[in-house]
């Protein structure tokens, strides 16, 4: 057939960097004409991304407005993307993620009977309101996707047990890694002059917590965690990136604001968060990507919540959930900041999510769809992946 025309959706943060890999791998493989697609559910976020890899999207919905509701993200999502769809007569739609864009752009697809791709297809905590709404979106998007992308044999066997074809699933390894080893290798050591400088006589701790269901009360429990910490080991100190989202930091700073070495710092972009992870010796957040990228840096990390869609960290031990309870995250973190033996145990574990090669077989996979490749890509297997 002539070029195949990969409408990729993006709107947020995480995905366009997961889905950077991709984007780019499109734009060099003379088989597609890329049709980079951003909603704008974020706004600065997703800008520093595109920037950071030098993506420009073809369309730019630029949904975002203030206080948005998932009902306006959804129906401004859709109404633009019918229009594109249209315009643009897509072979396959190209979704990353568990985003309201990704899970619309899904169903926009299916309205227009054009087949979908999942990249991160077949995670599940299997709560549906944990996280919320990331977890229905997934669900939802499984049964409107035609080629399912999972990174590793867990999300596979998910999307098995849900039902769906092994034949229309391809194990890829998580493109996050791609996107992490690729800019990481460029970066130097140490941290940006305009962050707080720590002392090579302290250990470092990086905090990062945002999800929804973390707000309000766990969001003070996990503050409380925090000071303790900092008043049991005073040979850390804290760096925590607080989100711009107001009902974060209208807990966070009134509870740490001028704690002695408690670092409030706004969100950093993309290379700074790569260089703040390297730097660290312990790592504590709710978010689905640092549990990802941690492991290829060889940092344990600290799950503020309880449960996981990515379990195959807490399987490897690199990763443990400890929910939000102050009394366990102060136990958890200082067994690691007081035990060498359980510290190396978490830190020297091979890295389960992938081998920097994911994007090279989700395209694989979508040229043998379109029958231009014989053969299937090879299922990503982790054993032989190592920290870098």
């Amino acid at each position: 057939m002539s070029q195949i025309r990969v409408m990729s959706v993006f709107g947020t943060r995480p995905e366009a960097i997961k889905m950077a890999p991709v984007l780019l791998a499109l734009e060099k493989d003379s088989h597609f004409t890329p049709i980079h697609v951003a909603t704008g559910q974020h706004r600065e976020m997703l800008d520093q991304v595109l920037s950071l890899f030098e993506i420009k999207p073809h369309v730019d919905l630029n949904i975002m407005e203030p206080n948005q509701t998932l009902y306006g993200i959804t129906r401004k999502a859709l109404e633009g993307l019918e229009m594109e769809i249209v315009a643009q007569k897509p072979d396959l739609i190209l979704v990353q993620g568990d985003t309201t864009t990704a899970f619309v752009a899904g169903l926009a697809g299916f309205y227009a009977k054009v087949p979908v791709g999942h990249v991160e297809a077949g995670l599940r905590t299997h709560n549906v309101y944990d996280p919320f709404p990331e977890e229905m979106n997934r669900r939802l998007l499984s049964q409107l996707t035609d080629l399912h992308f999972a990174p590793t044999d867990s999300s596979c066997e998910n999307l098995l047990k849900e039902g769906f074809a092994k034949e229309k699933i391809v194990i890829t390894g998580n493109t996050v890694t791609d996107a992490l080893l690729s800019i990481a290798a460029g970066l130097p050591d140490g941290l940006p002059a305009e962050l707080p400088q720590i002392s090579p006589e302290k250990r470092m701790i990086l905090v990062e917590t945002h999800r929804r269901e973390n707000l309000g009360t766990p969001m003070q429990e996990i503050c409380t965690a925090l000071r303790t910490l900092v008043n049991d080991f005073t040979n850390c100190e804290i760096i925590f990136s607080v989100h711009k989202n107001p009902k974060v930091r209208e807990v966070v700073f009134p509870a740490l604001q001028g704690v002695e070495r408690v670092h409030l710092i706004e969100p950093v972009d993309y290379p700074t968060l790569i260089r703040l992870m390297r730097a660290s010796t312990l790592i504590l957040t709710d978010s689905g990507g640092i549990q990802e990228e941690a492991p290829s840096l060889g940092k344990p990390v600290l799950v503020l919540r309880k449960t996981t869609e990515r379990p195959e960290g807490v399987h490897a031990g690199v990763a443990k959930l400890v929910g939000t309870d102050q009394s366990v995250i102060v136990s958890e973190a200082s067994r690691l900041l007081s035990d060498s033996q359980a510290y190396r145990a978490m830190s020297q574990v091979a890295s389960p999510y992938g081998d920097g090669r994911a994007a090279e077989r989700i395209l694989a996979a979508i040229r043998h769809r379109f029958g231009i490749d014989a053969d299937r890509p090879r299922d990503f297997s982790p054993g032989l992946v190592a920290n870098k």
